[in-house]
């Protein structure tokens, strides 16, 4: 009662809440991790949250930061446990459009950001299907990645500054709006990506790109995965690197699609077993500004590398979105990924990342582990296959419900024979802990040990997560 009561000296009675109003931070997105917090405090700047971790500190309570609570690996789980929510956090300090840049605190959810700097004509190139809840802090603190990682990186390299605020309370200005600062260790890059484990990430330098003047998307049947990687090297010669997404999706997930949403269309008229989206965004007017014909530039160019490899038998069919409204459909279809994988409890989210050339192996090869433990499970497969990374959800079945651990493993077996990292995009949080203590560099394992204490010797931030 203590700390509630000193808790609530520094935020308002009203922002720290218990009982029943702790609802919605009790539960993950998955809903495989669940256990009431003791508290939820919601601050309202950087001196509240520094505020807060001082008097954490100084009673050794132990801080769970919260962003939008979208994760899929238990990384906000805070069972009997302070949850500190960065949800009102939410200004959009500064944009920059001749610079390129926006300031921004941690709480702004994503989508909002988007639609800030649309007004000038400029994208934050970061988005995945929770963009509408997820929130900067969080996107940050997993280093999410998303469709557009196959043009733009993944969210770390989208960032030039950011605020931190360590486990003692000490603010750390790490704002810098410079391309170039070589001033000693890059510690944003430390705090980006490292879940909540080593201080809460309060706001944000973000790098903006212009908005693309027009778009090519496309539905594209191809007769291997090998010819989809040709397909992908031939845009992107053609384009100039402007392919923003290739997402892959095989016939099982277009089925499940059509389950999840019965009112949706199949891509094709005929059921192909290798489908692929793309988008090519186009910023020049050379590309983008219709001809007498009027036709866009852009999309003409996707559609005569389509035809020269329907003429090969690479690509079987394609259908190319004609207005706003085909292209909106196109890419619901992809980002129904996430509802898609939880169809089913339990769930076993993988989160893979191979070689390009690697991930047809990969899918055969997981498919028969799985199965060689599990003959009755089920699973769904979607991949952004532009940067080999593979979305692998298993359904054990009843009868394998114990053998979950036997079965992750199996599928790491896998992953480390063909080069590649259990890991590409939802962070480690708790369900990964155990593949890091089997798959992670002992010595760099040590190091992040080493860090961890450094930082937060008493062991309050987010703890358990992460480090195995």
């Amino acid at each position: 009662m203590e700390i509630l009561d000193a808790l609530r000296a520094i935020t308002g009675p009203a922002h720290v809440l218990t009982g029943a109003d702790c609802g919605p931070w009790a539960q993950d997105w998955t809903g495989n991790y669940k256990g009431a917090p003791l508290a939820v405090v919601r601050p309202a700047n950087t001196d509240e949250v520094s505020r807060i971790m001082a008097l954490a500190h100084d009673t050794g309570t132990p801080v769970v930061p919260v962003s939008g609570n979208t994760g899929l690996a238990g990384g906000a789980h805070a069972p009997g446990q302070l949850v500190l929510s960065i949800d009102r956090l939410r200004k959009i300090r500064e944009i920059r459009p001749a610079a390129r840049t926006a300031i921004v605190e941690a709480g702004v959810i994503l989508s909002a950001v988007h639609g800030a700097v649309a007004e000038h004509g400029l994208v934050f190139p970061v988005t995945f299907g929770a963009r509408g809840s997820a929130l900067i802090g969080g996107v940050l603190a997993t280093n999410a990645g998303g469709s557009n990682v196959l043009r733009f990186g993944n969210t770390r390299e989208q960032v030039l500054g950011i605020e931190v605020v360590l486990p003692t309370g000490e603010i750390l200005n790490l704002m810098s709006e410079l391309r170039k600062d070589n001033s000693g260790f890059d510690l944003r890059d430390l705090f980006i990506g490292a879940e909540g484990t080593l201080g809460i990430i309060t706001a944000a330098v973000l790098k903006l790109q212009p908005m693309p003047a027009a778009y090519a998307t496309a539905m594209v049947a191809l007769s291997s995965l090998g010819d989809a990687l040709t397909l992908l090297n031939r845009l992107q010669a053609a384009t100039g690197g402007a392919v923003e997404a290739f997402e892959y999706m095989p016939a099982s997930y277009i089925d499940r699609h059509l389950i999840l949403r019965p009112e949706a269309r199949a891509p094709f008229d005929e059921r192909y077993d290798v489908n692929v989206m793309i988008e090519v965004g186009a910023t020049a007017a050379r590309d983008a500004i219709p001809g007498e014909d009027g036709a866009i530039p852009i999309v003409t160019l996707l559609e005569q590398t389509l035809g020269d490899m329907i003429e090969d038998g690479a690509v079987l069919d394609a259908v190319v979105a004609r207005t706003e409204a085909q292209r909106a459909e196109i890419w619901a279809r992809r980002e129904d990924a996430g509802a898609m994988s939880v169809m089913h409890l339990p769930t076993v989210i993988t989160d893979v990342a191979l070689p390009l050339d690697r991930v047809e192996t990969f899918l055969t090869r997981a498919h028969a582990a799985f199965h060689a433990i599990d003959p009755n499970g089920d699973q769904v497969v979607v991949a952004h296959l532009g940067d080999g990374n593979v979305h692998l959800t298993l359904w054990p079945s009843p009868a394998a419900a114990n053998q979950t651990d036997q079965i992750i493993e199996r599928i790491e077996d896998v992953v480390a024979d063909l080069g590649g990292s259990f890991s590409a995009e939802h962070g480690i949080g708790l369900s990964k802990r155990n593949t890091m203590a089997r798959r992670k560099d002992p010595v760099a394992l040590d190091v992040m040990q080493r860090i961890k204490a450094a930082l937060d010797p008493a062991g309050i931030m987010n703890p358990g997560k992460v480090l195995p």
